[in-house]
């Protein structure tokens, strides 16, 4: 850009700022004439009733969290690109049975959400939805 094109730039903006300003403050004032012949308003709130609030917020919980505890979290799932789908395990020496990875990532890699997680889907059965 040229240094002509810049300040051309910048003194239209100022002109428009200036424009714009002057509207503004003769458009406040002919609203507070107007508002300043009006009564003042009178309300009177009703009194709320818990169980309704609660079940109306509980009832829209569920619809908001069901898609979020299926939601696909690897992207990759059953893919050839899947890092998820390599487990690793371990014999320990003292006899002990395998301990292995895929018994997590195993439900990520088959394309599960958090609800399909060993632990995860348990407590996430407590949310409704």
């Amino acid at each position: 850009m040229s240094r002509t094109t810049t300040g051309a730039g910048a003194l239209a903006a100022l002109g428009a700022a200036m424009l714009l300003s002057g509207v503004t403050a003769q458009t406040a004032q002919a609203a507070e004439d107007r508002l300043a012949d009006l009564p003042m308003p009178t309300t009177h709130l009703q009194n709320t009733d818990p169980t309704q609030a609660v079940g109306g917020t509980t009832a829209a919980l569920g619809y908001a969290v069901a898609p979020l505890k299926g939601l696909r979290l690897d992207p990759w799932a059953n893919s050839s690109a899947d890092v998820l789908n390599n487990g690793v395990a371990v014999q320990p020496d003292n006899g002990m049975a395998p301990v292995a990875s895929s018994a997590l990532t195993g439900p990520l890699s088959g394309g599960g959400g958090a609800k399909d997680l060993p632990l995860a889907g348990s407590l996430l059965g407590v949310l409704p939805g």
